[in-house]
């Protein structure tokens, strides 16, 4: 069995294993809740370190905690921010309502680390009042850390969890801060790889600009079109996708920090709210704001259902364009064979030679859970209850997935199949002057009737549009090349 120390709560004694940076509170979630294995995303931690960094920097220069205690609390949630806990971070995303138990977690390792590191420049300052600490260390400076890591751990001697590192705050204010913030911080990452995969398309689209295709609507022959203008028509999508959800991300700018329990900020210091935001806009590098009503962001969780809704729709228009890349794709013989997507892997276990679209595929696939994760941030953010909706955890983990799934996809679907999309000009073009919707060019000449015509022959008789208009003698020659030439319809 692993070691364990003991530590007490305001319910009693719990056991927590020896070497844990959390304590009791995050031990008791650890064993209330086994629910899915999953934790945190990276970026609500290095939300939350930024928030409790931020705090203790505002309540060290305000008086309100000890500086030396609030240095030691910035310093120890500057290696949260960093990554360097965030195998401590334990508590599974599914937990109690409003994310107490991820805050609790948030506290803890960050008043181990702060004792830590407080108990290390105590003894080298040779203030030796912690007798405890000072039997573990031994003469060389190895044995010395681990000594005084060891005994620090669930001490509390000098930063308590709560009455130190959560001075002035409440789950009910920072977990929406987190929240809102790791979610800003986890679109930036979004944003680059839209940038990238706009241009794939663009770029593509100039590549292909002078191959001619048939256009088709619902799903049969219509006038012709060049393959890059889709491809174009392609990245504005994605471009415009990437601009709804920097408009819906707006809302998250506007925080309640300093709120406290209910918005009405009790046990903060008066100047508290307006400092540790600007702190905190400083510490993450975010265009940040106080809430002009923190009752209001502590109740509505509104912008994370718009930055959900955007995400959503983002997911749909990628759905959108890989079943498009799979139609064109399809065959390559029985298919439309208009495009060749890059070979990742063999397709089948049981034909030779078969190359599925498995990138196409997988944006599809990821573009299915970022809609059901946008259901489950609906559902959440209408069960809030007067002062708080508890809902949030789910909230966090739901659109913090979408955000990670459809960053990772879609950097892969640009470099490893947009990218690498090549045409199939000679079927392009025969597919341009096979479409009967060639007849539409003639409507001004001959009318819609007579075109109507030409066009039932050409169905029944297999014979292409032109065919049958020179062999019906509608036009003169130099009339159908020049009406009929599929480039010329495509406009500019």
């Amino acid at each position: 069995m692993a070691e364990m120390r003991e530590e007490k709560d305001s319910l009693g004694v719990v056991e927590v294993p020896a070497g844990a940076m959390y304590g009791a509170q995050t031990q008791r979630a650890v064993e209330n809740y086994p629910i899915s294995g999953m934790r945190a995303a990276p970026a609500l931690i290095r939300a939350i370190g930024m928030v409790k960094k931020a705090a203790a920097e505002a309540n060290g220069e305000l008086g309100v905690v000890s500086k030396e205690r609030a240095e030691a609390i910035a310093r120890a949630a500057e290696e949260v921010i960093d990554g360097k806990w965030d195998a401590e971070f334990v508590v599974d995303v599914f937990q109690a309502g409003a994310g107490v138990s991820f805050h609790m977690n948030a506290n803890e390792v960050v008043a181990n680390r702060a004792n830590q590191l407080m108990a290390r420049g105590k003894v080298r300052g040779e203030d030796k009042t912690n007798t405890e600490i000072l039997d573990f260390v031994q003469n060389d400076d190895t044995n010395s850390e681990l000594g005084i890591a060891a005994a620090a751990l669930g001490k509390y001697e000098w930063v308590h969890p709560n009455d130190h590192v959560n001075y002035g705050q409440s789950t009910n204010d920072v977990f929406p801060t987190a929240m809102r913030l790791g979610t800003l911080l986890a679109l930036e990452g979004l944003y680059l790889v839209l940038d990238g995969l706009a241009e794939g398309f663009a770029l593509k689209a100039r590549e292909f600009d002078g191959v001619v295709k048939s256009g088709r609507t619902h799903m049969q022959d219509a006038t012709p079109i060049r393959l890059g203008q889709e491809f174009a028509a392609y990245g504005v999508a994605i471009g415009k996708a990437k601009e709804s959800i920097a408009r819906a991300a707006e809302g998250l700018r506007e925080l309640g920090l300093g709120g406290s329990a209910v918005g009405t900020g009790i046990n903060t210091h008066p100047e508290y709210r307006g400092l540790a935001i600007a702190k905190l806009e400083g510490i993450s590098g975010q265009r940040l704001r106080a809430a002009k009503d923190m009752r209001w962001a502590m109740q509505s969780c509104g912008p994370m259902a718009e930055v959900s809704a955007a995400l959503r729709g983002l997911a749909l228009e990628v759905i959108r364009i890989a079943n498009d890349l799979r139609l064109m794709a399809s065959g390559p013989n029985t298919g439309f064979n208009e495009i060749a997507l890059p070979s990742l892997q063999p397709g089948s276990s049981i034909m030779p030679g078969k190359i599925n679209p498995v990138l196409a595929e997988l944006a599809a696939m990821v573009g299915f859970q970022v809609v059901g994760n946008d259901t489950a941030v609906a559902m959440a953010v209408q069960a809030g209850q007067l002062e708080l909706n508890v809902m949030m955890p789910t909230m966090a983990y739901n659109v913090l997935q979408s955000v990670s799934i459809l960053t990772n996809m879609l950097r892969e679907f640009d470099t490893r199949c947009v990218r690498g999309i090549t045409a199939n000009a000679a079927r392009c073009e025969w597919y341009a002057q096979s479409t009967v919707a060639l007849a539409t060019a003639l409507n001004p000449y001959i009318g819609y009737a007579k075109a109507a015509e030409l066009v039932k022959e050409s169905v029944a008789t297999g014979r292409s549009v032109i065919e049958v208009a020179r062999e019906k003698g509608v036009l003169s020659e130099e009339q159908i090349r020049e009406i009929l030439d599929a480039g010329k319809m495509t406009g500019a």
